[in-house]
């Protein structure tokens, strides 16, 4: 379906005016009508979930999220829509929404990387490689590419994937000092940039409203991202790492309004979940900001232990509070990335310390210890482990440092180790 916002999709199925809609003290915000091109409507991409129990819905939702092939960004451009691919960390998806367009998230997969070894070097990341091999084997086809210069890996990928594509490669520069009185307006000036490159892609001009609309869809699907994680929070029994992982990972290549419907349904069915509570330590997963750890790593751990909150996906959550509808849009979207927003190795806050963000989530989780994992040659994610430690250290809160690759196979060593370092924290 080509969506507009999650009022429209409630007024097509019901005949009434969402509440989302009715709220809105905005009068720019208005309920599309049949008339509009924008609300003609085009087959979901996410199907046969509905009518399944949640444990069919957790198998689906994994096979969806495991499969390299991007089999709903695949029906998306047969059915006449464009692809944005960014990489890591963070990208304000809601401008491309606008525009039309398919926002996906390009994070790597568990393949082989063949293709892609002749165009890097030997010690780098595992994602840096699996994300060029998805686009150079056409598992996954774009329309436009972005990246960022988080590391110096990612800071030369777009040149090497413009070399091999010959649709537009660039670079969104996030602010590098987020505390100067100037970044917003900066900031709000690389979104006009971007939103020009765009609208080139789109064929059509994204106006205010239209930006407004997808500050709404997206407000609304951070809000239940972040029920979500108050329920691992709460109810870790409810929720395994992996489980949640998943959830979440759809959102990275599905149309926003149709995550959101998902998501909206399965909350439900997650609170109603008949699971017992067992003796398992609380723990926080840090790590996974970029490369993200296999699901069979996550599980792993699951079996041990109740990971109660992570910074997994974190570039899809960061935003913690709602983008003001009113005002302009592009400026309080910049605005929310600088002054709403979470922290992870790859932005350069002096007002948010990372090590203190990081004493806070195991505050505010309830945690009894933190897992300090790092994806093999990430150099911002190594770095941060030693201040992390050294935190940790200070605070007699217990640590168990890992490392993982996306392409990890074997996790009865990993598994072994921290049941060990669970039973000597508990029988200490």
């Amino acid at each position: 379906m080509d969506y507009w916002s999650a009022g429209f999709l409630d007024y097509c199925a019901t005949g009434r005016i969402s509440p989302l809609i009715q709220k809105s003290s905005n009068p720019s915000i208005q309920l599309p009508h049949q008339g509009d091109k924008r609300m003609m409507e085009r087959e979901r991409v996410f199907t046969g979930w509905q009518g399944r129990s949640l444990e069919e819905i957790m198998m689906l939702c994994r096979d969806l999220v495991e499969d390299p092939e991007y089999p709903t960004v695949r029906r998306w451009r047969e059915s006449g829509g464009k692809v944005v691919g960014h990489f890591q960390v963070y990208f304000p998806e809601e401008i491309a929404h606008a525009a039309g367009l398919l926002p996906v998230k390009i994070c790597g997969a568990q393949v082989d990387g063949m293709e892609a070894e002749s165009h890097f070097g030997s010690y780098l990341c595992s994602i840096i490689k699996t994300s060029l091999e998805l686009a150079l084997t056409k598992k996954i086809e774009l329309d436009m590419f972005v990246t960022h210069p988080i590391c110096d890996a990612a800071r030369n990928l777009a040149a090497i994937w413009g070399r091999n594509f010959p649709y537009k490669c660039q670079i969104l520069y996030l602010p590098q000092n987020p505390n100067s009185r100037y970044s917003i307006t900066y900031l709000r000036d690389e979104y006009e940039r971007l939103k020009g490159d765009l609208e080139a892609i789109a064929g059509r001009q994204v106006t205010a409203e239209d930006l407004r609309n997808s500050l709404m869809i997206y407000n609304e699907g951070r809000s239940l991202m972040r029920e979500l994680y108050a329920t691992k929070r709460e109810t870790p029994w409810l929720l395994a790492a992996d489980e949640a992982f998943v959830l979440i990972a759809l959102a990275g290549f599905l149309p926003r309004e149709e995550y959101n419907d998902f998501l909206r349904a399965v909350l439900p069915m997650l609170k109603a979940r008949p699971a017992k509570k067992q003796d398992k330590m609380r723990v926080v997963f840090e790590g996974g900001f970029c490369e993200l750890p296999p699901v069979d790593l996550l599980q792993t751990i699951a079996q041990s232990c109740y990971v109660v909150d992570d910074d997994l996906l974190i570039g899809l959550r960061y935003i913690l509070g709602e983008v003001p509808l009113e005002g302009e849009p592009l400026f309080n979207l910049a605005e929310a990335y600088i002054e709403k927003s979470s922290y992870s190795p790859v932005q350069h806050d002096l007002r948010k310390p990372k090590e203190n963000m990081l004493l806070d989530r195991v505050k505010q989780s309830g945690a009894e210890a933190v897992i300090l994992a790092a994806a093999k040659m990430c150099e911002p994610g190594l770095e941060e482990q030693v201040t992390y430690s050294k935190t940790l250290d200070a605070e007699h809160i217990p640590y168990f440092i890992s490392e993982f690759e996306e392409n990890q196979t074997t996790f009865e060593h990993l598994g072994i180790q921290l049941e060990t370092f669970v039973e000597n924290i508990l029988f200490d």
